[in-house]
């Protein structure tokens, strides 16, 4: 596999970074995860919005612009001969010196990478068992709108889904409310609305998650942000979640209990394939 490293494309057994880079160190950087069709990556100037608000939040210089990241992401896609695929966009601050201190580090790391994309189906969304995660992330905290390096509450939600047989994980905050999941934004729905965590209860900013507020609005469904505890969740007439890798992921379960499903669900999936058909053709 071909990477992006730096400015340049190099095999991937020939990219290293430095021990010393503080994105090694202290997880001190940004991250990207968007989906590419056909070649071309989906609400790319949304993503690359989103990795600058980061940057500026943490004063970490983005070295490059996002119309010569977009020519290396084309570069990318012809050297490696793939047209579906997961990209990953990394930013570190780069290496620096001893300690917390950022000061010293003034060359920013900047990494691009193509992985094999999870396979779709057109007419059905994935159905995924969930659990409840007991780690907890701080409510009102500025860091979980921003898609840091630090995820290492999202890690262990995972790893205590996947012991438990499930597919992914609730993350609580400290007040007992549902963020968002390990890997994906959380929706509900009640009586014909939808409804996702507000982003002071935890929730990342997603993509995708405001491209399903662009959908409901073209289908004239009511889509809003609401604070909900997890049990409540058990009441709600569906549940789904958003990536965008997985776009539409239909929760089926959560802790052991079956939850309830709405074809609204499909119909929000199906809206959203039909948008990113017509975005990337």
């Amino acid at each position: 596999m071909i990477v992006f490293l730096n400015g340049a494309l190099v095999p991937e057994e020939a990219a290293t970074i430095s021990v010393f880079d503080r994105g090694f160190l202290y997880g001190d950087g940004l991250f990207e995860t968007l989906r590419l069709y056909e070649g071309q990556p989906f609400r790319w100037d949304d993503h690359m919005a989103r990795l600058q608000r980061g940057a500026d939040f943490l004063r970490i210089r983005l070295p490059s612009t996002p119309v010569r990241l977009r020519a290396s992401v084309d570069a990318l896609v012809q050297k490696n001969e793939v047209r579906d695929a997961v990209l990953r966009i990394t930013l570190s601050r780069g290496v620096g010196k001893r300690g917390y201190s950022p000061q010293s580090a003034d060359s920013p790391t900047l990494a691009m990478a193509l992985h094999p994309a999870p396979r779709l189906d057109s007419t059905k969304p994935f159905r995924w068992r969930l659990i409840t995660a007991s780690a907890r992330i701080p409510a009102n905290d500025p860091l979980t709108r921003h898609k840091t390096c630090n995820r290492l509450p999202n890690v262990l939600a995972r790893a205590e889904a996947e012991a438990k047989g499930a597919d992914d994980a609730l993350l609580l905050n400290t007040s007992g409310e549902v963020a968002e999941a390990a890997s994906a934004n959380l929706f509900w729905i009640e009586n014909g609305a939808i409804f996702t965590p507000p982003l002071e209860s935890g929730a990342l900013p997603g993509i995708t998650r405001a491209v399903i507020f662009e959908i409901c609005r073209s289908l004239s469904i009511s889509c809003s942000e609401m604070r909900i505890r997890p049990d409540l969740l058990l009441e709600a007439s569906g549940v789904f979640l958003t990536a965008s890798g997985i776009e539409v992921a239909e929760a089926v379960s959560l802790d052991g209990h079956d939850l309830r499903r709405s074809p609204l669900t499909s119909r929000v999936y199906q809206a959203l394939r039909s948008l990113i058909s017509g975005a990337t053709r």
